[in-house]
């Protein structure tokens, strides 16, 4: 059973489990996480609408919807199956949790580290009638999310077939983190 963060501490503090404090410090450090399996964040461009990247309530952060855009393209284009395949479409909906972390790291004043759960993603899949994956094309974002948080990247979820999704995205991913305050 992997451990939490608390149950880390608890055994850390009776001497049970052999993790020298910065080596602890750099597993809770979700860019350091990220780095580790070659992840970089990157620069979060413009909005593409009148809204905003993220909001806070308190000690909620709110991610607005991102698309898998890399260097300012789609990483790609189309619905899923017919012109986006699964695991293409799993890598999308990566790189929407990747934009999800950029936008989090830009409202958290550039330290992630504030982030104390992921309470919630929901992906929406742009999707042929008759196609019913959409969870595990949603999986992409789940398992960076989970990656980058460890056992405070759990979280409720959504995947939800839709006909369209702004400039032909093939996914779009919105996320919900408890902060600290």
């Amino acid at each position: 059973m992997p451990l939490t963060d608390r149950r880390r501490a608890l055994a850390m503090s009776l001497g049970l489990l052999a993790i020298p404090p910065r080596a602890w410090a750099a597993d809770l450090d979700p860019e350091a996480r990220l780095a580790a399996a070659g992840v970089t964040l990157p620069t979060l461009g413009a909005p593409l609408g009148a809204y905003a990247p993220f909001a806070i309530d308190g000690r909620l952060l709110f991610i607005a919807g991102q698309l898998p855009l890399k260097d300012g393209a789609l990483t790609a284009t189309g619905p899923v199956p017919s012109r986006t395949d699964i695991a293409a479409a799993q890598a999308a909906a990566r790189q929407c949790a990747v934009n999800i972390l950029a936008a989090a790291k830009l409202g958290l004043g550039g330290d992630l580290r504030r982030i104390r759960a992921c309470l919630k993603l929901t992906g929406y899949v742009a999707a042929d009638a008759g196609f019913s994956d959409h969870p595990r094309v949603v999986n992409g974002a789940s398992e960076l999310i989970g990656l980058a948080l460890g056992d405070r990247g759990r979280h409720a979820r959504a995947a939800v077939g839709v006909t369209s999704l702004p400039l032909s995205a093939p996914v779009e991913v919105d996320a919900v983190f408890a902060i600290e305050a």
